[in-house]
């Protein structure tokens, strides 16, 4: 038997002696790059915003790969919706080599002043001209997560805030080595995507957000 058998053998043990189910993990809990803001927004009118904006972008529900995006702002004088107000710039180490790489554009989220023309009279509205109140804010996006589905574990040049709209208990944001469930209550969420992070929808719904980034 190996010299460090016993030792083991009383760590294994008193692991087995812990609880560790807790009802915290259907709750928001802060630490490091997460953190809720001092802002309330009304759930109600974001449904209501929520389906109204869906139905007038013809949006179609996530895509083969459990994602779904709508934008909500632009850069003025464009019209449609070009790949980078979809997705952008972000770094993440993708393979067994350990090494971080760039993926995807760079985008000036300064350049995203304008709300779409199906969004300017709806709720989204409101939440838009308060959260420039708090920051700069550049592309502000609806962005949905199919059940059981999970984004890549990367990092983003800004960081951004998030608006739940519709979630469930196992949808989880990631930031570094801090995780927690950001409930759909009207609550704003202030992320660090600056760090490494990742939103996983581990429930049996649907987990939509309005997401903004900060134009720093």
């Amino acid at each position: 038997m190996s010299t460090a058998a016993p030792a083991a053998h009383r760590q294994l043990h008193s692991l087995l002696a812990d609880d560790l189910v807790t009802d915290s993990v259907a709750e928001f809990v802060p630490g490091p790059g997460l953190q809720r803001l001092n802002v309330r927004f009304d759930l109600e009118l974001l449904h209501e915003a929520l389906e109204r904006v869906s139905e007038r972008s013809g949006y179609g529900g996530q895509t083969d790969d459990g994602f779904g995006v709508i934008p909500l702002t632009r850069r003025p004088g464009t019209t449609g919706t070009a790949p980078e107000d979809m997705c952008g710039r972000f770094w993440l180490r993708a393979d067994e080599r350990y090494i971080e790489e760039p993926m995807d554009i760079d985008v000036d989220e300064s350049q995203y002043t304008e709300l779409m023309p199906e969004v300017d009279d709806t709720y989204f509205g409101e939440v838009h001209a308060h959260l420039s109140e708090l920051a700069p804010i550049g592309r502000m996006r609806i962005l949905s997560k199919a059940t059981y589905n999970a984004n890549s574990w990367h990092r983003d040049p800004e960081p951004r805030i998030h608006v739940p709209i519709i979630t469930n208990p196992g949808a989880l944001m990631i930031v570094n080595h801090h995780a927690t469930h950001l409930p759909a209550d009207g609550s704003a969420y202030f992320t660090d995507t600056r760090s490494y992070h990742t939103a996983i929808n581990g429930g049996m719904a649907p987990r939509i957000h309005l997401v903004a980034a900060v134009a720093i």
